[in-house]
């Protein structure tokens, strides 16, 4: 709630320079001053008065440097899943919370994965090529039935790709803090120091994980070396999960079979990189989440929020800032 009940609470809205403002807000204008902000100066403008911060723009780290003009904000909302941008220091050792949009991607990125998996299996790049050169040739292609997916991240995401997956007839492993032999949606939990001994088995594996200290260049030279050479690495997390260079590498080296990446370390990716030239590749410009409607979809889960907040309830999709990311409740049940 503002601090005095009869203002009107100031909400700002951080976006990229090139971004207008999100749409399906309207209901806030109302009982609310929304403030737009695209840049290092109207950031700190709109926080000298703001009581709430929406953030559109999850690649922005001008918030840190404007963070000393936070004089009354209440509340930071992520439209993103990944909130490692929002994670400095001084945020994390406030007092304010940190809400993301854990819910809003899940499904979609699910659909999109299990689109790849078929992709990779059905050698649909190869036909697309074959198609546009005009070529008949008939080749076999692989069953996705009784393959094994590893899933690096068992959040909210995570377990959407799980359930697609499964859906598909294929067994499912994950790679979360701890490990634990029970869980709804996969075979086996490993725990994050395991990953060298599950990636062996797997067939696809998929990064959903959030960027942290912990799973930064999580995947280099070494996990390469473990993963089965007819192996696919799809990577739907957060790019410097990945180190690129050791990737390429294994990739020309036959370490692995194929990659299909949506996140990259640098965004856009540079249009010299090598990745765009090898054959074993799919990339997509960080769109797996983005289903027609999304934008409108985020800011109606804000409006419930935001509801809760004036309301003086517990928000929703609360990061604990220690870790970077919104707890799971299974992970809960099985501490």
């Amino acid at each position: 709630m503002p601090e005095s009940e009869s203002a009107r609470p100031v909400v700002a809205v951080l976006t990229a320079p090139d971004e207008g403002r999100p749409p399906g807000l309207e209901p806030l204008e109302a009982k609310t001053e929304i403030v737009h902000a695209t840049d290092a100066d109207s950031l700190r403008d709109a926080l000298e008065r703001a009581d709430v911060l929406m953030v559109t723009d999850f690649r922005s780290t001008i918030l840190q440097e404007a963070w000393p003009h936070a004089r009354h904000l209440q509340w930071v909302h992520a439209t993103s899943a990944g909130v490692d941008a929002l994670m400095f220091p001084e945020l994390v050792e406030s007092d304010v919370p940190v809400t993301n949009a854990r819910g809003i991607f899940d499904r979609a990125i699910a659909e999109f994965v299990l689109g790849l998996i078929l992709a990779f299996a059905k050698d649909l790049p190869a036909s697309l090529k074959l198609q546009r050169e005009h070529r008949w040739q008939h080749r076999d292609t692989e069953r996705v039935t009784d393959k094994t997916v590893l899933v690096v991240g068992a959040g909210a995401i995570g377990r959407s790709v799980a359930r697609m997956v499964r859906a598909a007839g294929m067994q499912t492993l994950a790679l979360a803090r701890r490990a634990r032999a029970h869980d709804p949606d996969f075979e086996r939990v490993y725990a994050a120091e395991s990953l060298h001994t599950a990636l062996p088995r797997a067939d696809f594996v998929v990064i959903a994980a959030p960027l942290t200290e912990a799973t930064r260049g999580l995947f280099g030279q070494a996990a390469f070396h473990r993963m089965k050479r007819s192996a696919r690495l799809i990577n739907v997390g957060r790019g410097p999960v990945v180190e690129t260079g050791a990737l390429v590498q294994a990739l020309r080296d036959g370490e692995l079979a194929g990659a299909a990446l949506d996140v990259f370390e640098q965004e856009p990716l540079p249009d010299d990189h090598p990745l765009w030239g090898l054959d074993n590749v799919i990339l997509t410009a960080h769109m797996a989440g983005d289903f027609i409607g999304w934008r409108e979809a985020l800011s109606t889960q804000f409006l419930e929020n935001f509801r809760r907040w004036e309301e003086g309830r517990s928000l929703e999709n609360v990061v604990d800032k220690t870790r970077g990311y919104v707890v799971d409740q299974p992970e809960r049940r099985h501490a």
